[in-house]
């Protein structure tokens, strides 16, 4: 490889995005670490990132995108509550953060020409078109978070880890002597750190509203609540309604402050909505298409049918029922062999 490209990594000071600087260091590439500050308790991120940039003898930048993230981020994840969604703020920040601001940082100020991050994923390309593959490490796959990725923002990224499992990416970090081999996973909302936690915050940012607790089939009030923000669709804990079988959250009306509750039948559903499809694969956007679908991050694909219905949005009709859609949640599309991705949106 040409010693001559310059590859910006972005780093949060964690064993995968320094094991990402090292191994493109090992691969000949000239690198450069770089970090966005998102809010006020990312300095130490910033600082853990630092140390291991100067371990590696690379140049290491800070990036103040606090702005950026609090009008795109946490702005988002407050009104997607106040709507009665359920927020997915990894997969916004990728978007407009890590795949913009940060990107556009390091291609424009830095003059880096490429992008790294120490994502689990995979890029293949055929003829000039690009597509986004399943990584090595089943468990650690990420291309589920990447699907807005567009055709131009994997032309210039590279993922090292690709091939690689996070037991051998700490290896690789331990025998290279870097302080974050030991580091503990990312928390799933950046911005509230422990003992905080999202209920907390969003206490904070609402207050208690006390409304109905409803039954879905009956229309009868079953209980009260103290803000209908608190719930999201298939939660079963909290509820506090005794019944003789589980009882789940099957949706939430904020602007009524009501939710609505039922059995595990009540919450499955054959079809759904996606709106704002982004089309990794555009090809497949003309028409009617059978794919693997996947509707939250920790689940499996499950076989369905995908019918576009414009270039933005698309019903998803599955062959078995799935259970608590999600409205507010991504639902992504792959190939019926689950290894790559053709595209995916935000559920209605």
């Amino acid at each position: 490889m040409s010693s001559k490209k310059t590859v910006a990594v972005a780093m949060s000071g964690g064993v995968d995005s320094s094991t990402a600087a090292l191994l493109l260091k090992k691969d000949g590439y000239d690198v450069i670490g770089i970090t966005g500050i998102m809010h006020d308790d990312a300095y130490i991120a910033s600082e853990n990132a630092a140390q291991v940039c100067n371990i590696l003898g690379i140049k290491h930048y800070s990036v103040d995108l606090r702005d950026d993230f609090k009008n795109s981020i946490i702005n988002y994840f407050e009104e997607s509550y106040k709507k009665g969604l359920t927020p997915n703020p990894c997969v916004v920040c990728n978007k407009v953060i890590k795949w913009g601001a940060l990107k556009k940082y390091a291609h424009e100020v830095l003059n880096a020409d490429l992008y790294a991050t120490g994502h689990y994923a995979r890029i293949t390309k055929d003829g000039d078109n690009y597509k986004l593959v399943r990584a090595n490490d089943d468990k650690k796959d990420q291309i589920y978070m990447l699907f807005s990725l567009t055709q131009d923002d994997l032309v210039t990224t590279l993922f090292p880890l690709a091939e690689l499992t996070k037991s051998e990416v700490r290896e690789l970090a331990r025998a290279n002597n870097l302080p974050c081999a030991e580091s503990k996973e990312s928390q799933d909302v950046c911005f509230i750190q422990p003992p905080d936690s999202t209920q907390k915050y969003l206490v904070r940012k609402f207050g208690e509203q006390e409304g109905n607790i409803i039954d879905i089939r009956t229309g009868k009030v079953l209980g009260k609540h103290k803000g209908a923000y608190k719930y999201t669709v298939g939660q079963r804990k909290g509820i506090g309604i005794a019944a003789n079988e589980p009882l789940y959250v099957a949706s939430v009306h904020p602007d009524k402050n009501e939710v609505y509750v039922g059995f595990l039948n009540d919450i499955s559903r054959l079809d759904l909505e996606v709106n704002d499809i982004n089309w990794q694969q555009e090809e497949f956007k003309s028409g009617e298409f059978r794919a693997l679908v996947k509707i939250r991050y920790n689940s499996s694909a499950k076989e369905a049918i995908v019918i576009p219905k414009d270039n933005n949005s698309a019903i998803v009709r599955f062959t078995n029922p799935q259970f608590a859609i999600t409205p507010g949640q991504v639902a992504v599309f792959y190939d019926l062999n689950n290894e790559y991705l053709i595209g995916g949106g935000w559920i209605k």
